[in-house]
Order: C-alpha cells, then structure tokens, then sequence
C-alpha cells in the first residue's frame, strides 16, 4: 500500500513541491514578458550559405557592412538579442541569430532587412525557441566587457 500511495503522490505532483524563487523581480519579470518559469519564445535563426556565389569581392565586403550595420540597428531596437558567426563546417552555416519576437513571420520580416539575406549570400532557417527572458540582457552586459565596438 505505502508504495501504491507513493507512486501516486509522484505522478501527481504531490511529492515535487515547487519552491518560489527568493530573487524573483516582478518588475523586471514583466518588463522581459517572462512566464512564471523566467521563459519565453524567440525565434531562432540558423544563416547559411546562400546561392548567390557570383558577388565580387568588393560586393561582399558593403554586403557585409550593410548586414554588421542591420544587426547593430536590430539590437539597438531590441529586436535581436544574440547573433554571431560559426567557425567552419560541414554543414554551410554561416550564423545564428536569435530574435526577440514570438513568430517567424515576424521573425522573416526583421531578416529580410539584411543587405547579405537580400543578395542571397544568407539563406535564412527559421524555428521558435523557448529560453530564458534573460537573454534580452545580454547586449546590456555585452557592451560592459567589450573593449571595442563592432
């Protein structure tokens, strides 16, 4: 019998009590638009090569400084919280970009303002992500250890 009440405490979530977290910010919780767990959706996107393989070199470096320049300006605005390069590899990625918005179609507009997507240098793939509302944060710290500006 006590194994039979046991088994039944566990598979009902009587036996796993969940503790309120003692570092909670409410404030900082609703202004990040975290759930009760610290979580929320973003968008994932995975650059990889795109087709346009025909760009000169001196193409591909405005490309280039057009696409640093769009990711400054989304980050500025909020909408992009991570984005960075791949070091090489078999599978023709390139980047990843992580957008704080909550639906790809919104996700598809913000990418189709990136110079290197638009000449197809960039192909973007895109899915939702659940993760931490702290990763909003991270631009505000980024910029507290970065000696230089990108």
């Amino acid at each position: 019998m006590k194994k039979i009440l046991f088994f039944f405490l566990i598979a009902t979530g009587y036996g796993m009590a969940q503790e309120n977290n003692p570092d909670y910010d409410a404030a900082l919780a609703q202004q990040l638009s975290a759930d009760d767990y610290g979580m929320k959706t973003y968008v994932l996107c995975l650059l990889k090569t795109g087709s346009n393989t025909n760009a000169t070199k001196e193409e591909r470096a405005q490309l280039f400084e057009g696409h640093m320049a769009n990711i400054n300006k989304l980050a500025a605005e909020g909408k992009l919280v991570v984005a960075g390069p791949f070091g090489k590899n078999d599978k023709n990625y390139r980047g990843v970009f992580i957008f704080n918005v909550s639906s790809i179609e919104e996700a598809n507009a913000l990418v189709a303002t990136d110079p290197a997507v638009k000449a197809r240098i960039f192909e973007a793939d895109m899915t939702l992500w659940y993760s931490s509302a702290a990763l909003q944060q991270v631009n505000v710290i980024h910029n507290k250890v970065a000696k230089k500006k990108i």
